[in-house]
């Protein structure tokens, strides 16, 4: 499954720099392990949320490594680990394990 979400620029900046390998999040996607995560980076105005276009996570793939649910976290709320994609890995982990074998 591919989740495309929105994260501010503060947050996007430690993620782009490898800083920062986790999120937490609302729990209303039913975020699983193996599942990938597109972000798209916005900042904040007054008048509320802008896209960040020119941010280079912009459209970066990252995969779900781990999720934790309950154990301190708010009800609905997970934690996720993530890890930057390589250009040569599947859009998702379903596709990898459809190809046919050599």
């Amino acid at each position: 499954m591919v989740h495309k979400i929105k994260i501010l620029d503060v947050f996007a900046d430690a993620v782009w720099s490898g800083e920062k390998t986790f999120e937490i999040r609302m729990n209303d996607r039913n975020y699983q392990k193996g599942d990938i995560i597109e972000f798209k980076v916005v900042y904040e105005t007054a008048i509320g949320y802008r896209e960040s276009y020119g941010h280079p996570l912009n459209g970066e793939k990252y995969q779900i490594t781990y999720v934790l649910s309950g154990w301190g976290m708010k009800d609905g709320y997970v934690a996720f680990g993530i890890r930057r994609m390589q250009n040569d890995e599947t859009d998702t982990p379903r596709k990898r394990r459809a190809r046919p074998d050599p």
